[in-house]
């Protein structure tokens, strides 16, 4: 099943480890100029310590050396943007770069994580967000009322979408959007968060409709709902086990052009939908996500290259423990936005909603650096 893309290999810019065969050597370190650079250029922002002065502010202490450089010859040539930066580093030679770079590395991480992670999880705050879905979408969003769709498993980013389409009258429902005007962006992503991983409930065959017939004439609607409803496509919704008069109203909408679709039920009639409906009605449904999504589930894929501990594998990967929670925050969505430009990068943080940002910094700033 497609899920959103939880993996992040890396929240900053990648750097090679390796160089062309005919380019020359860096030249050797001198901690003791790149203290002097320090002192005087950089001291003001990350402090005489390198742990910054303020949120936004990345904290350089005992960050890898050839991950530093990179980051320096990055703002050099403008491949990253940072007006201050690009002043700084224009007025610095190759051997600048590497002595100041060599000094933060040396330096010892914050002794204190500069967050503590003390919060509520996304999930755990989507929870209590959905309290007041209750009445009508049911215990843990199953629905028990006819008419009523069930949220629970649900794919996230059609979600998202949904309650978007509700906010904007796109989809015209008033008790739909008053009961979601007064959530904000990142609660309608806790929402999602929290209803994908839902262990939806199975149907049973509604009163009106042909299951048989209506598999049939699913065939069409497989290529993007998947086989049997259940969706790979974290923005095409599961229709597996979801409510037959929903599924049948929904349709109807689509079909007269209330909803906006292309190609949704443009040729059926009624029968053809009451059996389209009985037949995913009864299909066995699936949760989107297997397991609650937290920042804790991210993290472990961003551990295969920057490390658990103080010490990333790759000596051109940044270390993210102990580092500051803004500037972390900061760092991904300028790889997700593309204004950070790393292609790997970009295509693995696209799915990322500002909510999983947030809870994976959170997460990262309040592990210690040691």
């Amino acid at each position: 099943m497609m899920k959103w893309c939880f993996v992040a290999s890396t929240l900053m810019l990648l750097a090679s480890c390796s160089r062309e065969a005919n380019q020359p050597p860096e030249p050797a370190a001198d901690i003791g100029a790149g203290k002097a650079i320090a002192d005087t250029e950089c001291i003001d922002c990350h402090g005489a310590d390198g742990h910054g002065v303020a949120p936004g502010i990345p904290q350089l202490s005992a960050q890898p050396a050839d991950y530093l450089l990179a980051s320096l010859q990055a703002y050099q040539s403008g491949e990253r943007t940072h007006a201050a930066l690009r002043d700084l580093t224009n007025h610095m030679n190759d051997a600048d770069m590497v002595n100041v770079s060599a000094y933060y590395a040396s330096l010892s991480p914050p002794e204190q994580p500069a967050t503590i992670h003390d919060k509520m999880t996304s999930y755990e705050e989507g929870e209590q967000i959905a309290k007041a879905c209750v009445s009508c979408h049911g215990e843990s969003g199953n629905s028990v009322i006819a008419g009523i769709p069930s949220l629970a498993g649900q794919q996230p980013l059609y979600f998202i979408a949904a309650t978007q389409a509700y906010l904007t009258g796109i989809r015209d429902i008033e008790t739909m959007e008053k009961s979601l005007r007064g959530l904000s962006r990142t609660d309608i992503e806790k929402l999602a968060l929290y209803y994908a991983s839902q262990v939806p409930d199975a149907h049973q065959a509604p009163e009106n409709g042909d299951p048989e017939a209506g598999m049939v004439l699913s065939a069409q609607c497989g290529g993007c709902h998947g086989g049997g409803g259940v969706s790979h496509d974290a923005a095409t919704p599961s229709l597996a086990g979801q409510d037959p008069l929903y599924l049948a109203n929904a349709a109807k909408a689509y079909r007269g052009h209330v909803r906006h679709h292309d190609v949704m039920f443009a040729d059926k009639s009624d029968e053809d939908i009451a059996n389209i409906a009985a037949y995913y009605a009864i299909q066995q449904p699936r949760a989107a996500e297997d397991e609650p999504i937290s920042a804790a589930k991210l993290s472990r894929s961003c551990d295969r290259c920057h490390g658990p501990g103080i010490d990333s594998p790759n000596l051109a990967t940044p270390r993210l423990n102990g580092q500051d929670r803004d500037y972390l925050i900061m760092a991904l969505r300028a790889y997700r936005d593309d204004k950070r430009h790393s292609t790997t990068m970009h295509k693995m943080s696209l799915p990322y909603s500002d909510t999983m940002i947030e809870s994976l910094a959170t997460l990262y700033s309040s592990r210690e650096a040691r």
